[in-house]
């Protein structure tokens, strides 16, 4: 069964730089300043010490659900910095947490490792229900109270699970495996991306789909607006895309520069606000930026910093979030750091 128990938050690790190495990185520091407008983070917290598999934000912002490379999954409450309970789903045991969502009102998450998924309390932080998964779970969405997952799986489907009583009760297909899903407010429409190069808007009432909008490359991340009239879809070396949901029709892509599309920097992160005016992205840059869903035009961007500054590693975005209290922004990123934005 699963185990629940609290815990401290990590320490936070020390750099020691040397005079030199100061002085190089503060030049380098001064140039890239120079030519790029990003902000750094106003606050960053480290959540994991050697990185992120997954992570979650609650849609107001409040909680944060972290998949640790080493120490197992764990809730936390974003305002305070503080890890509220340790999630693992076997006894003695940290369990590698590759996804997580939590529903609408915030009252519960669901975990999955690659073998099983755990429904949880994020009031009093017990584990509610345990089920093996059907398949590999690539993503999750999770509909009001917690009563159905929407589940991205390996076996080149999505399926609406019944958490609190198990079973799968409609199956959504694509031509290989689903790595990104996503649910309206309500529930009633789903979005799923696939490795088929398709991103599919289905109504769940039925299973039909509404519309199908083909990439010329693998979609990596979807999300749709809360009351469901706008969806977002992104290709690993295609177009970041809004679409109508009512229409189907093309609304705009997003700027993405040519040579970053080469690379395969496509945004890995999504989310709208609570009012769908605004989309908050994270790339596999360390970028986030927020945008004007009606102009598509950027409004802030920032750039997270590197772990080890003197090394060249780099960092994608696993998560983004508003916050509903703060009026900031938040992100999670895979070297292992919450960070608070502030425009």
């Amino acid at each position: 069964m699963p185990v629940l128990h609290s815990s401290r938050s990590p320490r936070m690790l020390q750099s020691y730089i040397t005079p030199v190495k100061l002085s190089a990185l503060l030049l380098a520091a001064l140039l890239l300043s120079a030519c790029d407008n990003s902000k750094t983070p106003e606050h960053s917290v480290e959540v994991a010490v050697k990185g992120l598999y997954s992570g979650a934000i609650s849609q107001d912002g409040k909680l944060s659900v972290i998949g640790s490379i080493h120490h197992g999954g764990s809730l936390w409450r974003s305002s305070q910095n503080e890890r509220l309970f340790n999630w693992n789903h076997k006894q003695g045991e940290y369990s590698n947490i590759i996804a997580s969502g939590f529903s609408p009102e915030g009252d519960f998450a669901l975990t999955a490792d690659h073998q099983t998924m755990v429904l949880w309390s994020t009031q009093n932080g017990q584990a509610l229900t345990f089920w093996t998964a059907p398949s590999q779970v690539h993503d999750i969405a999770l509909t009001n109270n917690g009563n159905f997952a929407f589940l991205g799986l390996h076996d080149d489907s999505a399926v609406l699970f019944d958490v609190k009583r198990g079973g799968i009760k409609r199956s959504f297909y694509h031509r290989n495996r689903v790595t990104a899903v996503a649910l309206s407010d309500d529930g009633k429409m789903a979005l799923t991306g696939s490795d088929d190069n398709d991103a599919k808007l289905w109504d769940v009432s039925n299973g039909q789909a509404l519309f199908t909008w083909t990439h010329a490359d693998e979609v990596v991340t979807v999300a749709l607006s809360p009351a469901g009239d706008k969806a977002f879809t992104v290709a690993k070396y295609d177009k970041a895309a809004l679409w109508d949901t009512r229409s189907g029709k093309l609304l705009g892509e997003l700027p993405l520069r040519a040579s970053s599309l080469r690379r395969g920097q496509a945004f890995t992160a999504a989310s709208f606000s609570s009012d769908g005016k605004q989309l908050l992205t994270g790339s596999s840059d360390r970028k986030v930026q927020l945008w004007d869903v009606n102009t598509l035009k950027p409004l802030a961007s920032w750039t997270v910093p590197k772990r080890d500054p003197v090394k060249p590693t780099s960092a994608s975005i696993v998560a983004v979030g508003f916050s509903a209290t703060s009026g900031k922004y938040l992100a999670l990123a895979s070297n292992g750091f919450s960070l608070v934005l502030k425009r």
